[in-house]
């Protein structure tokens, strides 16, 4: 979980995130955002995720327990 959040913490252009930060939350957060968070999925834990997927996640928490629903499909 902690490499994630430093991944997230970069996307995000900020020094640290929690968990429980909602992704809306943050001045970076745009499509670009988004963008950057599919690739992240893809590249470095192959799953894929559809923007709606991302804004139904909510949080940082949300975002990882979606990816890891989706590595154990």
């Amino acid at each position: 979980m902690e490499d994630f959040l430093e991944q997230i913490a970069e996307i995000m252009e900020v020094d640290s995130v929690n968990p429980s930060d909602e992704l809306t939350s943050f001045e970076a957060w745009d499509s670009l955002t988004t963008l950057s968070i599919i690739a992240l999925a893809d590249d470095d834990y192959q799953v894929s995720l559809t923007n709606a997927e991302i804004s139904d996640a909510k949080t940082i928490e949300g975002l990882h327990q979606l990816i890891l629903s989706k590595q154990n499909a």
